[in-house]
């Protein structure tokens, strides 16, 4: 028999498998108008189908992964996206150059010679038509006011009647930007503010709706597969509510929440939009659904979804072969009845982001070592880049799409833990420590979650992993045999070598261990309590695969220097310990100590980012929490606020300039 999910799951074994029968014929040529993991992942399905693919490219990607896959590459253009990929002249001027007879474009196949925007692509782009739509075809909608919404007082006085909290978004919007929550008057101005300015950067079209927040939700959405014939099925839900600013972070298939009842109410109506509208290819129907089951319309996006790989777990089905098949105009070849639910699939989104600056602000830099964890049995890893590929300001800051099956959802968790403790990503600033500590929480194990559940869970922000008495003496102990496994290495322990006494600093503490070693088993022993580490010690690898009292552990040594110092990535999260010899240990407390920088006159940017507006000027005088600039990075606006009542002393930025994480952009007195 042919496993289908495994054909899905296994990239490698994707690419060599030949078709079961003859491929069907459709295209000679497609274009592809996207960049990154999902321009491969649309060339992985056309080389398979024996289509011959061409990469548009800016020019600083002329390097990137999916210009090397494709057959052809064009230049479109300079690096903004509104300049290149978002350039429809050069875009159609490339197609006619290549003779590519369709091109994927907005997520869809649209065949060029009838290049157009079809009824359904313009409907459902629009929130505020798309919503009328969604009624007319008896789809359960949110309350809220259907028309454009034009000036900000207007807003307000909307939003007074709707009743708070109330949603502000981009009509032509997606992907979390162009949106923003209010709960009062206020909010609702700095909302519309910034929704408005988010929409004409991202989408060319700043046309805002507002309609009723529902509080506390669940976020699942619908996979639909329809074609030219009338013909439409539901291929199951996605659970998509781990968010943060209303941007997917860990997703699944099928949800632990609906029951059958409630999944067939939502594909049937799923379905039923789909067909008023005409629709004919893959697309996602998104629903929030409250604590009782019942579910409200919010978008329908007319494009494979980023999520798309889980449902492909879970069915068997490649959508994006079914997407072309539909655009050449072939019927669906399988029923309703004939979609299962197979086991279960994760999807974490792996991003270049600082997870511990609200749950994720953008990374930029090259990826000095990366290496996917494709090794492990039932792990799928959808990615655009290689070691080597820069991250830049100018796109999204995704790395991969890392997605783990498996026959239940425990062992799709279990998976998901060892694939993310077996990847490698050096260069950048990764995400990887906040996806691990949501997929191995209770609350996600138990499947007790909403969009609201990261500020939930940590209100404080993110903070890492939380060590305990027993994780820390893990820890403590591994960077003990780490050091001495290097020492014996390079020659410069002296003395007895068998027996050390060591002192460990993490974080504000202080510890001081004894090892001992026999064989390649270290025994740390430290407040009387003994742990045995034992390991291949391959120190030329990025990974240290460990047992530590029998317990496997995959823990990844970042950085180590000859002063001691050590950065170990554990359970996820990288730790910075300090080993040092008894005798080095005692000198070291008669060092001084370095006297921290004094922030709170100093705004730093948080990230890095283009200026989009500075309020201040040197003398004025500014309140706690008043707006002093913006910066836009990856079309995402963030306000920056002074800390305390003071005056402004210097300005170091002017709106256009771009800026680094860490830049000095406003000293105050």
């Amino acid at each position: 028999s042919y496993n289908t999910s495994h054909f899905l799951l296994c990239s490698e074994v994707r690419d060599q498998q030949p078709f079961l029968c003859s491929p069907p014929q459709t295209f000679d040529k497609i274009l592809i108008a996207n960049r990154g993991e999902i321009a491969c992942r649309v060339m992985k399905t056309c080389h398979k189908m024996g289509i011959q693919t061409v990469a548009v490219h800016s020019d600083v990607d002329a390097s990137a992964v999916h210009v090397k896959m494709a057959n052809e590459a064009v230049c479109v253009g300079p690096a903004p996206t509104s300049k290149s990929y978002l350039n429809m002249d050069a875009i159609m001027d490339a197609v006619r150059a290549t003779g590519a007879q369709a091109v994927r474009r907005y997520g869809n196949f649209i065949v060029y010679l009838l290049f157009c925007y079809t009824y359904a692509l313009q409907a459902m782009g629009d929130k505020i038509e798309s919503k009328l739509i969604a009624k007319a075809a008896t789809v359960n909608t949110i309350p809220g006011y259907d028309g454009v919404v034009k000036t900000v007082e207007e807003a307000v006085k909307i939003s007074q009647d709707i009743g708070y909290p109330v949603m502000i978004k981009a009509s032509a919007g997606g992907g979390g930007k162009g949106m923003r929550i209010a709960w009062n008057d206020e909010e609702t101005r700095e909302g519309f503010r910034f929704s408005s300015q988010e929409a004409a950067s991202s989408f060319g079209d700043d046309r805002l709706l507002i309609e009723k927040f529902i509080d506390n939700p669940r976020h699942i959405e619908i996979q639909v597969l329809a074609d030219k014939h009338g013909n439409a099925l539901w291929l199951n839900e996605r659970e998509c509510s781990i968010q943060r600013r209303n941007q997917k972070v860990v997703e699944e298939a099928p949800s632990t929440f609906l029951d059958a009842a409630t999944r067939r109410a939502m594909g049937e109506q799923a379905v039923q939009l789909a067909k008023a509208v005409q629709y004919s290819s893959a697309g996602t129907v998104e629903f929030l659904v409250d604590s009782n089951k019942n579910f409200y319309f919010l978008e329908m996006n007319t494009r494979l979804q980023v999520e798309h790989p889980i449902t492909e777990c879970i069915t068997g089905l490649d959508l994006v072969e079914q997407m072309i098949r539909v655009a050449k105009g072939y019927k669906l070849q399988h029923k309703q009845e004939d979609i299962p639910i197979n086991g279960w699939a994760i999807e974490s989104r792996v991003y270049a982001e600082d997870p511990y600056k609200s749950f994720g602000l953008p990374s930029i830099g090259r990826l000095s070592r990366y290496q996917e964890p494709l090794n492990l049995s039932n792990v799928r890893v959808d990615s655009g880049i290689q070691e080597g590929s820069d991250i830049s300001i100018y796109y999204d800051p995704m790395i991969s799409k890392l997605v783990t099956y498996g026959a239940t959802r425990a062992e799709a968790l279990a998976s998901m833990e060892d694939a993310l403790d077996n990847y490698v990503i050096r260069g950048v600033t990764h995400n990887i420590s906040l996806l691990r500590e949501i997929i191995t929480h209770p609350r996600f194990i138990s499947g007790d979650i909403s969009t609201n559940f990261l500020p939930e869970v940590y209100p404080d922000g993110f903070k890492g992993h939380q060590l305990e008495a027993d994780s820390r003496r893990e820890l403590l102990a591994a960077a003990a045999a780490l050091h001495i496994t290097a020492q014996l290495r390079s020659q410069r322990v002296l003395g007895d070598l068998s027996h050390w006494e060591l002192c460990v600093e993490l974080e504000e503490g202080r510890h001081h261990v004894d090892v001992t070693k026999s064989g390649k088993v270290y025994t740390v022993e430290m407040d009387g309590v003994k742990v045995e580490v034992d390991g291949q010690w391959n120190l030329a690898s990025p990974l240290l695969p460990l047992a530590i009292n029998g317990t496997h552990r995959m823990l990844q040594c970042l950085s180590r220097d000859a002063s001691g110092k050590i950065v170990l990535q554990y359970l996820g999260t990288s730790f910075k310990v300090r080993v040092l010899s008894k005798l080095a240990a005692q000198l070291n407390s008669y060092m001084p100590e370095k006297v921290p920088e004094d922030t709170s006159s100093l705004l730093r940017s948080p990230m890095p980012g283009a200026v989009v507006t500075v309020s201040v000027k040197p003398g004025d005088s500014v309140a706690e929490g008043q707006e002093i600039c913006v910066i836009e990075a990856m079309k995402m606006q963030n306000s920056l606020t002074a800390a305390r009542q003071a005056k402004v002393k210097s300005v170091h930025c002017k709106p256009g300039e771009t800026v680094g994480e860490g830049d000095l952009l406003v000293e105050l007195e």
